[in-house]
């Protein structure tokens, strides 16, 4: 979903990008973010997500989607490679049967150590409380 976006999320995409002519970046709306994320989430909105996306240069498009998984935008577009990042099963990824059919490929790209949007969050909250405690004692 790309909520904070991080050096690991820019690994990524540039050796997604070097995988094909042209990188397009999905983009959950809101309302899935927080289906799938818990009611915390997404710290920043659709519009600010695909905004700091299209700032990288490896990015050509974002495009948003509105359902769980983008299974129809990925069928649509019909990408010759389809890259997912993670500990996602090749086998299991939305939109990935359509992209074999057409003879694609779907690869997992394995993550970038310590590089994590929920780590992230989980490191901001460690500090906003520390501070609060200090805070407190004085």
């Amino acid at each position: 979903c790309f909520d904070i976006l991080h050096a690991g999320h820019v690994t990524y995409l540039e050796q997604a990008k070097s995988l094909g002519d042209r990188l397009i970046v999905a983009v959950n709306d809101d309302d899935s973010v927080k289906r799938i994320k818990g009611p915390e989430r997404p710290v920043n909105s659709m519009n600010r997500r695909m905004q700091v996306l299209a700032g990288l240069s490896c990015v050509d498009w974002v495009v948003p989607f509105y359902e769980d998984t983008p299974t129809r935008l990925i069928c649509d577009v019909s990408p010759s490679v389809l890259v997912k990042g993670g500990d996602n099963d090749p086998d299991n990824i939305p939109g990935g049967n359509c992209v074999k059919e057409q003879g694609g490929e779907v690869l997992v790209m394995e993550y970038v150590d310590n590089c994590s949007t929920t780590g992230l969050i989980r490191s901001i909250r460690s500090a906003d409380e520390s501070v609060e405690n200090k805070k407190e004692e004085q």
